[in-house]
């Protein structure tokens, strides 16, 4: 037997393993998520011949595995309000500011993208003296409101009503006027081969101008949004010295970020609880 089997669907021909990987594909953006054992049903092909294919498709960026199965890569059109955001994943989000909060020490420089994840940071920024937070974000604004001790840096710009934040490219310009020591970015969407990315074009520059101002980066990000992508890139993952995120993350993804070189870090919500 060959190392990739010959497969046939539906009574179809025998098939090269890249035409069963595209015939998976085309499954896939039917039906979004399928599991191991019906992608070895639809195909009559062993489970190794299924993991393997699922490994290309990743590393390709079209697909992604998940618990059992694999998904699609799927495009965000648009980014849900800051209202709807809070709510969601905010033991993750804890759990991933606890991690954060070990980068940070007394007489820092921060800059806080906007973004539900990189304000549970907040909390820990207050506990230290000397804090200076820069940021876009009217949320951390109005949490650090009280903490008299932290000195605080909005960009301005204009307002991104449902986000809460500013956006273009007066924002753009002030950070270009600043020097910080660490960014804590946020990403809608995020994958290896895209890198971050966000559907909103008016987000690009500021997120790059708030990355080359700052002596190290720190991307923010849940697992559930790996493997989905917006139409405007921001940043490879290799331009980001740490990648923060939960452990609901693949494996398979994590490995191959490391690989090229990027801290992952990832958050254990059971052990924060």
């Amino acid at each position: 037997m060959s190392s990739e089997e010959d497969t046939t669907i539906s009574g179809a021909a025998p098939m090269i393993p890249d035409q069963r990987r595209e015939l998976m594909l085309r499954q896939l953006r039917k039906h979004q998520v399928l599991s191991v054992h019906q992608l070895m049903e639809m195909f009559d092909c062993s489970h190794m011949t299924v993991r393997r294919d699922i490994a290309l498709l990743e590393q390709s960026g079209r697909a992604y595995s998940v618990t059992g199965g694999v998904r699609i890569a799927s495009q965000v059109h648009s980014e849900p309000s800051h209202q709807s955001k809070a709510v969601v994943e905010l033991p993750h989000k804890q759990a991933m500011a606890r991690l954060a909060a070990g980068l940070l020490h007394p007489e820092m420089t921060v800059y806080l993208d906007a973004g539900t994840s990189t304000l549970e940071i907040v909390p820990h920024i207050i506990a230290l003296s000397g804090m200076t937070v820069v940021t876009n974000d009217f949320g951390v604004v109005n949490a650090l409101a009280e903490a008299t001790h932290v000195d605080v840096i909005h960009t301005g710009g204009m307002l991104d009503h449902p986000n809460r934040s500013c956006v273009g490219g007066l924002a753009a310009a002030t950070l270009r006027h600043l020097a910080t020591d660490v960014a804590f970015m946020s990403t809608s969407s995020w994958d290896l081969q895209r890198g971050t990315t966000t559907p909103s074009a008016l987000k690009v520059e500021v997120k790059q101008a708030a990355m080359e101002a700052a002596s190290r980066c720190v991307l923010l990000t849940t697992s559930s949004k790996y493997g989905t992508f917006g139409m405007y890139k921001v940043a490879g993952l290799e331009q980001f010295d740490t990648i923060i995120s939960d452990e609901g993350l693949a494996q398979a993804a994590a490995e191959s970020i490391r690989a090229h070189g990027v801290e992952l870090l990832l958050a254990s919500v059971e052990k924060n609880r």
